[in-house]
């Protein structure tokens, strides 16, 4: 009898044990796949790579927007820079992360330009997905507040009279001072020598320590130079003037023919991988919705004379689908890209 009950009690122990092991390897299962699905999102710090170096618009918009959405993520967002290739080195390095959302991409419009450039394979449209675009805004053409041209039209006619003697910096193949350069040159026959830097804040620095006589930055930017009368904005490059900066001329002004690129402009965005969770995009969208839409980021953006968005989801992806389409067309027109947009399936704006 007591062997019979010996015999039962250890089934059934073995039974609960397995039982138990069993309950345990579901749990398990379950918050593994929470985490894959990113209902646990954030699990750990969020990287936050900004394309451009130090001092640049992309930077600034980062660096000022991380605390806040580090409150709402209840998370770390720790800011690094990585530079180089028009912002083609910080957008593979994305891509090559794991795609769970703890590595974001703070960009600009360039990757819209990467294919038919062929700076790199990488796309906002096939690799990425965003986050949101926090904000649109206009570039400017500067140059030293003690530059001998007081006006667009003074430095157009130097640069006709002498190609190549005026030295134009740039970001690189790609990035807003070359499209900018594009459309003068295309229109307007102007010739200048180039010089590329890391982004907008080395070509700042640039211009300012006399390496460069003209540049084009977001005027973003290049805002705090002028309000300090370190730089003069010769025109911004749309086709009215802007309220953060009433006095500059718009670019239609004096080159009507400009027009026909317009409108077009930079963008500050954040975008993630493409195969990111749906659970861990939604938080990440939400928080940075969030961030964006308060007073005193609303004030920042208006003070660096951006135009406040903050959207996401489809209408996000349908403006920087027309972005690219604007810009690629562009350049192709104007004759500096080889390859045709239609190659790429890029439709014409």
């Amino acid at each position: 009898m007591n062997f019979r009950f010996s015999k039962l009690s250890i089934t059934l122990l073995a039974m609960i044990v397995l039982l138990l092991a069993a309950c345990s390897s579901d749990n398990n299962d379950k918050k593994e796949d929470d985490q894959a699905s990113g209902e646990d999102f954030p699990t750990k710090n969020i990287d936050g790579i900004i394309m451009w170096g130090e001092g640049g618009a992309t930077d600034i918009i980062g660096r000022t927007l991380a605390p806040t959405v580090e409150d709402e993520l209840g998370g770390s967002l720790v800011m690094q820079n990585k530079a180089g290739a028009a912002g083609a080195i910080a957008t593979q390095y994305v891509y090559d992360q794991d795609a769970d959302g703890h590595t974001l991409l703070f960009g600009a419009e360039n990757p819209n330009l990467y294919q038919v450039l062929d700076i790199s394979e990488r796309s906002y449209q096939e690799d990425f997905v965003p986050v949101t675009i926090i904000a649109s805004s206009y570039a400017g053409i500067i140059v030293k507040d003690d530059s001998p041209y007081e006006s667009l039209e003074d430095l157009i006619d130097d640069a006709n009279e002498n190609p190549d003697d005026l030295i134009y910096g740039t970001a690189g193949e790609g990035g807003l001072p070359s499209v900018v350069l594009a459309m003068l040159d295309n229109e307007l026959g102007a010739s200048f020598k180039t010089v590329p830097y890391d982004g907008e804040g080395p070509l700042s620095t640039a211009l300012l320590g006399n390496e460069v006589d003209v540049t084009a930055v977001t005027v973003s930017a290049a805002q705090e130079y002028i309000d300090s009368g370190d730089f003069r904005m010769l025109a911004v490059v749309h086709d009215e003037a802007i309220e953060s900066l009433p006095d500059v001329p718009a670019i239609t002004e004096s080159y009507p023919e400009i027009d026909k690129y317009l409108p077009w402009g930079p963008f500050q965005a954040v975008f993630a991988h493409k195969d990111t969770p749906e659970t861990a995009l939604e938080k990440l969208s939400t928080s940075f919705e969030t961030a964006v839409e308060t007073d005193d980021f609303k004030d920042t953006l208006a003070n660096l004379g951006m135009e406040y968005m903050n959207i996401s989801g489809q209408e996000a992806i349908d403006f920087v689908d027309a972005n690219r389409s604007t810009a690629t067309w562009m350049l192709y027109e104007a004759g500096e890209t080889a390859v045709s947009p239609e190659e790429f399936d890029i439709p014409k704006p």
